[in-house]
């Protein structure tokens, strides 16, 4: 059996710990702005870990939810939660893969996304409560009409808050994370005629 070298134990390291972070921060968002109905950070902060480490992101979406389920217990939203967040942070994950960089329409999908969320918790709730026998849309009509005003809530807040923070946001990332942690790449910086090398972090040295 090959044993792995010090260095990719400590890689590995690296990876949980940001996982760690990320899902950490994201729970510490939604806590805090918990008092106020739909008005959240945890859309913003999923898509920002996405677009920027990719599938560390991802991960860090099914710790986040995990976590919701402990704090929480359980109910229909876990089924909810498990869906979205994944499938949001890997939207965006593509999108950085990508190198999507247009200011508007990161706002617009995440405006859709949001609007998603509403249609896949009212279809959830219709089915989980009320059954998939007859009038089932006519049912799902009014739980989501019921949920209307929240819903709208959440569309305008996400579309403040990535038109303003996500590529301001995703830039701070960017700087502070080490390369190889990051799913897009870096900007290389060095003048003209300047030699460069890479550490064992894949960031730039000046010879």
């Amino acid at each position: 059996m090959v044993k792995p070298s010090a260095r990719t134990i400590k890689f590995s390291a690296l990876q949980i710990a940001y996982v760690a972070v990320c899902a950490a921060t994201v729970t510490a968002g939604k806590m805090a702005l918990s008092s106020i109905p739909n008005v959240e950070v945890v859309s913003l902060l999923l898509a920002a870990y996405g677009y920027c480490f990719g599938l560390l992101g991802v991960l860090a979406s099914f710790v986040f939810c995990a976590v919701e389920m402990l704090i929480w217990g359980v109910g229909s939203w876990v089924i909810l939660y498990f869906i979205y967040w994944p499938l949001l942070t890997a939207a965006f994950a593509l999108f950085g893969k990508a190198g999507v960089k247009n200011r508007i329409l990161i706002p617009l999908f995440a405006c859709a996304a949001t609007t998603f969320f509403g249609v896949l918790s009212s279809l959830i709730d219709t089915g989980l409560f009320t059954g998939f026998h007859e009038m089932f849309w006519q049912r799902f009509a009014i739980i989501y009409v019921r949920g209307a005003s929240f819903y709208i809530t959440q569309i305008v807040c996400n579309a403040v808050t990535f038109t303003l923070l996500f590529f301001p946001f995703t830039s701070l990332l960017r700087r502070l994370t080490p390369a190889k942690l990051m799913h897009i790449k870096k900007q290389k910086s060095g003048s003209r005629g300047e030699k460069t090398r890479e550490n064992s972090l894949n960031c730039i040295v000046i010879k």
